[in-house]
């Protein structure tokens, strides 16, 4: 074979590697149906395919708790998670006591979550020390918000057990049990406004009910990373004040393990791209590479790392 062909040869080569270290079959573990984590990442789908040709992402439902489980233990390979709930994997505290997760890696905050206690007016539920005796319906176990739920009973003294009533399933499902009179209280964490609380709005008199200073306090004592945060006046019919709850944040976590350059490249496509994923997620728009770089106590991917470096966000 003369040089030239060699030459020809080697170049191919190259390519051919290149091409294979930037493809994978991934799956990516996401939301209950009917909230806007499962949207979302369908929208983070054909983004992260368009960056990186070759690669495919199969979206599946999940929640905060269980997307890292599923990571840790090498069952999928990217999710959404919340910052309180990684760092309590991490450090096999909360919903992992006794077993902490390894191998989770950051990959970029995405916007804030709220924890939102939503109860038909007619209930007369006005605090969390009204919930003994009440039907309530939250996520399943594996969701962040059923782990967030747990702790702000805990912070009045009460748990799943003081309850007339606990439901436990979708959105969709919980949404359905207060039209219909099912259930009193739903309890979720999500972005603002939630379309879910939208549509009980539109059928029910709805109040939202705060997270006082002294249950912010001992919620604090349980997770150091929920943070004081306010539903703002108007982000749903006939609420006329701010309310205040706790929050934290929405986060991509990847397995450590991960390709580099698929890190890098997930990364890219998330950033290059928030305008389209704030078309499902509002609090995305206008984020910038800095923002989506925010430490949450939670190792960054080295592929990440190089991203954001290019970008003087780090």
């Amino acid at each position: 074979m003369n040089s030239a062909r060699l030459i020809v040869a080697a170049v191919a080569a190259v390519t051919l590697t290149a091409n294979l270290a930037s493809a994978a079959e991934l799956k990516f573990v996401t939301g209950p149906q009917g909230g806007s984590w499962y949207p979302l990442g369908g929208a983070m789908k054909a983004l992260i395919e368009k960056e990186l040709p070759g690669t495919t992402v199969a979206v599946a439902p999940g929640g905060g708790v269980a997307n890292v489980a599923a990571l840790a233990a090498g069952k999928a390979q990217i999710g959404f998670g919340n910052s309180v709930t990684t760092v309590d994997a991490l450090n096999g505290t909360g919903p992992f006591a006794g077993k902490k997760q390894s191998g989770l890696c950051n990959l970029g905050v995405l916007y804030p979550q709220y924890f939102q206690v939503v109860a038909l007016a007619s209930a007369g539920i006005t605090a969390g020390s009204d919930m003994k005796g009440k039907q309530l319906t939250t996520q399943k176990r594996g969701n962040t918000g059923e782990a967030v739920t747990s702790d702000w009973l805990k912070a009045y003294g009460l748990t799943y057990k003081d309850m007339a009533k606990v439901n436990q399933g979708s959105y969709n499902d919980s949404v359905n049990q207060l039209k219909d009179g099912n259930a009193e209280v739903f309890s979720m964490t999500t972005q603002v406004p939630a379309g879910a609380v939208m549509d009980i709005a539109s059928a029910r008199d709805i109040v939202l009910i705060p997270v006082d200073d002294e249950a912010l306090a001992k919620m604090q004592a349980i997770n150091g990373g929920y943070k004081k945060i306010f539903i703002k006046a108007g982000s749903y019919p006939k609420q006329d004040e701010d309310v205040q709850t706790v929050g934290f944040s929405t986060h991509v976590v990847v397995r450590c393990d991960l390709d580099e350059k698929i890190a890098y490249g997930i990364t890219k496509a998330m950033v290059e791209g928030s305008e389209t994923l704030g078309a499902i997620a509002k609090a995305i728009k206008g984020k910038t590479a800095k923002d989506i770089a925010a430490d949450v106590g939670v190792e960054m991917h080295p592929g990440a790392v190089k991203y954001y470096k290019e970008q003087g966000a780090l």
